[in-house]
């Protein structure tokens, strides 16, 4: 697995950020890939400034399926910084128990790591997206929506993918988007089902902003997980390859229209 694309830009990166310091992320506990630091900052060989990525991992924390998506984000030529939400709080694992950590609280973290990214020189302040997945899927759509997580003078973010994540009814309904968002989820999933995401799409104003779901014909929750299906904490979850395959293609196309600087 690649670490840093050099010394230099991962030292330089984690300093610019020390003045970021104060809205949440400590460059102290920024780490490399592995290190289990609880921000893991993954760098691209692509040449700066370079598009960014928050990664949020679901209720099972910090595991290496989201190693695996910060690492190939960086492979897609982003920064990635992956969070962890849950350590720091003094939790591993919070399956069925999701407000132990709310929503809100992760897509704060995302804002923070956001604001760290944007310090930084090698990294393009208006190209910083999110990406989550179940739990942090669910924070997602929470950062997406007006009034509900970011400050008054604090960037959107550029672009966000929610892979099956918790969709809560709005209330009230017509809750503006102020990021483009793409939610990806399999029709068999038993955890986060795909109706109550149709049902927030469509109470959802969109604002002039793009509003995509896309629904996976019999995948489970965890679709793009390297396990075959299994049932975990109550619910069947599991790889489907074709589900997998194509949610590549759609986040990184999603990403890349995004997220790629124009020279």
């Amino acid at each position: 697995m690649k670490l840093c694309s050099s010394l230099i830009l991962c030292v330089t990166l984690c300093c610019a950020a020390c003045e970021v310091a104060a809205q949440g992320i400590d460059p102290a506990q920024v780490g490399p890939p592995l290190s289990g630091a609880p921000a893991e900052l993954y760098l691209p060989a692509a040449a700066a400034p370079v598009g960014a990525v928050v990664v949020l991992h679901g209720c099972d924390g910090i595991q290496p399926h989201y190693r695996q998506w910060a690492q190939r984000l960086a492979d897609w030529g982003y920064a990635a910084l992956l969070i962890d939400s849950f350590g720091p709080r003094g939790f591993r694992n919070i399956c069925n128990r999701g407000l132990l950590v709310p929503p809100e609280a992760q897509a704060r973290n995302a804002f923070d790591g956001a604001a760290y990214l944007r310090a930084a020189p090698q990294v393009h302040a208006q190209r910083v997206g999110v990406i989550g997945f179940s739990h942090g899927g669910w924070a997602v759509l929470k950062a997406v929506l007006a009034g509900l997580v970011r400050r008054r003078n604090e960037p959107a973010f550029a672009a966000a993918v929610a892979f099956y994540p918790g969709c809560d009814p709005l209330d009230p309904p017509g809750r503006p988007l102020e990021t483009d968002t793409l939610i990806l989820i399999g029709s068999a999933d038993d955890w986060t089902p795909p109706d109550r995401c149709a049902k927030w799409r469509d109470e959802v104003q969109t604002n002039g902003h793009v509003l995509q779901l896309k629904v996976y014909p019999g995948a489970l929750h965890g679709f793009d997980s390297s396990r075959p299906p299994h049932f975990y904490a109550g619910h069947y979850a599991g790889q489907d390859p074709a589900a997998l395959a194509d949610s590549l293609i759609e986040a990184r196309r999603f990403f890349d229209q995004r997220l790629i600087t124009q020279h």
